[in-house]
């Protein structure tokens, strides 16, 4: 998830939750939060507590945003937002609780006269997480035509251009899916599998050389101890731990999407 994706992200997030834009450049974004999402972001208990008890007038705070990396050092105010910072998993999370599972439909384009018939899609936004001691983590967003079957990588980025509602439009109709949703999580998910599979490793192979040189150390500051001491065995624990391997997969978010747009010819 590079920087432009970032910050399309989360403009669309505050947008969405009808956070007024102050401020906007490639760089950054400043922001001004509701209550409410100053309640659910900006860790402000007592703030709000005494707010409420005294029946004051609420001043929801302004958030500034640095989303170009060549910003981080400059005397710019803000938060440095980048894939895998805190705020932007808090985004991910508070995106997560509204609505993890929507139903959308294409509305045609303004002057439509003949009836438009709507594709089911089911699209599912996953995070893939590779821990050791170090964490990298990717984005993938699959969706699959519940038609015939295809399916495209960057679903999120294509349906984001169109204009979806919660309701059937006027003047549509939608397909009943012949793929099953249920059949369709299960198709993404064993090819997501696939690409993490193919996906390069050698991530692991380095945190298996970095465990063994820290127990060398470990080893060495012990190896005159005629009996391991106890702080010998959590200590080797600990460095255990640390250079775990593990491969997370979550779902962020997915939904039906009734589309007359032609996804397959852009992907």
């Amino acid at each position: 998830m590079d920087e432009r994706a970032i910050k399309q992200y989360i403009h669309r997030f505050f947008e969405e939750n009808r956070c007024g834009i102050i401020e906007e450049s490639d760089d950054h974004l400043t922001v001004q939060l509701t209550t409410e999402m100053d309640k659910r972001i900006m860790n402000r208990p007592y703030y709000w507590s005494y707010v409420e008890s005294v029946g004051a007038e609420p001043n929801p705070a302004q958030l500034t945003m640095i989303t170009n990396p060549k910003q981080f050092s400059s005397s710019m105010k803000g938060e440095r937002i980048h894939f895998g910072s805190p705020r932007l998993h808090q985004l991910f999370e508070v995106a997560g609780q509204q609505g993890k599972y929507v139903q959308l439909y294409e509305t045609p384009a303004a002057g439509q006269a003949a009836q438009v018939t709507l594709t089911p899609w089911l699209g599912v936004n996953y995070k893939v997480t590779y821990s050791s001691d170090r964490t990298k983590e990717a984005l993938y967003s699959l969706g699959m035509n519940l038609m015939n079957g295809a399916v495209i990588d960057g679903f999120q980025p294509s349906v984001r251009e169109l204009e979806l509602a919660a309701a059937i439009p006027a003047n549509t109709y939608y397909l009943p899916y012949i793929i099953h949703p249920n059949n369709a999580v299960e198709r993404l998910d064993t090819l997501l599998e696939q690409v993490i599979r193919q996906d390069d490793h050698s991530w692991m192979d380095e945190a298996k050389q970095r465990h063994t040189r820290d127990m060398r150390v470990l080893d060495y500051f012990y190896a005159d101890a005629d009996e391991l001491p106890d702080s010998y065995k959590v200590e080797r624990q600990a460095i255990d731990e640390q250079y775990a391997t593990a491969v997370t997969v979550e779902v962020i978010s997915g939904g039906l999407f009734y589309l007359h747009s032609g996804l397959l010819k852009r992907s």
